[in-house]
């Protein structure tokens, strides 16, 4: 294993930029406050989204208009972020951003770029009924992970968490750090992310981190109410908090949230915890079909 990491997640206040330049400037003054606390930055879900209603212009926005503007500046903002991460030389997962997949379908792409500019990303695989639904977003690639200075990590985008095999085919390729970046509008939707990050961090022995959109967006079709708190999550055993909560932000306010996470630590309870679901999970298949009784 590793030495240990300085995670930096942003409770991201959703903004009103003008303009790509503009939301590039406020970006990278957020990065400044946190990246001498931290190894890795992480921005929630769908973060950039908040450029939406300036570049539809001018007008009511709704959100088939507010998405094929971000689509069409896509490379513009990507660019801007890739650069503000290499001015700064951090560490960067700037939330999602929706994109033009090559076959001509509109992916959810998380990408993680490091301080020298190279870039590769995670697609969210799992899609809500909104971005099904009302956006058009598609599915992307499967899970991969990230070789990094601290080990192998991987993403998880907001929905794919609640989904165990997404994030087990991860920790089985290495992963000893899932970041969840998420977006949601209620705390229905908040909860089901916490709840899901809690448990795949509980089953698989490993560290699971979110970090939503926060705040009330009126003047956006897709980012009008954000709730939630970030959070990082642990195993549930012996040298862990009793609730496996190792950090956690206040509801709905904009600010950083750090911790230092060991994989050191994964690999002690994982050996000799008082449960070891890692190891333990190959041993779960049961019979298909299930048998009923009193049928």
């Amino acid at each position: 294993m590793n030495t240990p990491l300085r995670l930096g997640l942003l409770q991201y206040g959703v903004g009103r930029p003008a303009s790509v330049a503009a939301f590039a400037r406020a970006l990278e003054a957020r990065l400044e406050q946190g990246r001498a606390q931290a190894d890795i930055l992480v921005l929630p879900e769908y973060a950039c989204v908040e450029l939406g209603a300036a570049l539809a212009g001018a007008g009511p926005v709704d959100e088939a208009s507010e998405l094929a503007a971000m689509v069409a500046a896509a490379p513009e903002i990507l660019a801007a972020i890739r650069d503000a991460a290499r001015r700064l030389g951090v560490w960067l997962l700037p939330g999602t951003l929706p994109l033009r997949h090559e076959d001509g379908r509109i992916v959810n792409r998380a990408p993680l770029i490091t301080p020298d500019g190279r870039m590769a990303g995670q697609d969210k695989h799992a899609m809500t009924r909104f971005e099904t639904e009302r956006w058009g977003i598609s599915r992307g690639a499967e899970p991969r992970v990230f070789d990094t200075p601290w080990g192998r990590i991987g993403v998880s985008v907001c929905y794919d968490v609640e989904f165990p095999k997404h994030v087990r085919a991860q920790v089985e390729a290495g992963a000893w750090l899932i970041l969840a970046p998420s977006c949601t509008d209620t705390m229905h939707g908040f909860n089901r992310v916490r709840i899901g990050a809690a448990a795949r961090a509980m089953e698989n022995q490993c560290y699971v981190a979110i970090t939503p959109t926060v705040g009330m967006a009126p003047w956006s079709a897709a980012l009008d109410v954000n709730r939630g708190h970030a959070a990082v999550f642990g195993p549930v055993d012996r040298g862990f908090p009793e609730d496996g909560v190792l950090a956690r932000g206040a509801l709905d306010q904009d600010q950083w949230v750090f911790c230092v996470l060991d994989p050191a630590r994964l690999a002690v309870v994982r050996e000799d915890g008082q449960v070891r679901n890692h190891r333990d999970w190959p041993g779960q298949p049961f019979a298909t079909p299930i048998a009923a009784v009193f049928a």
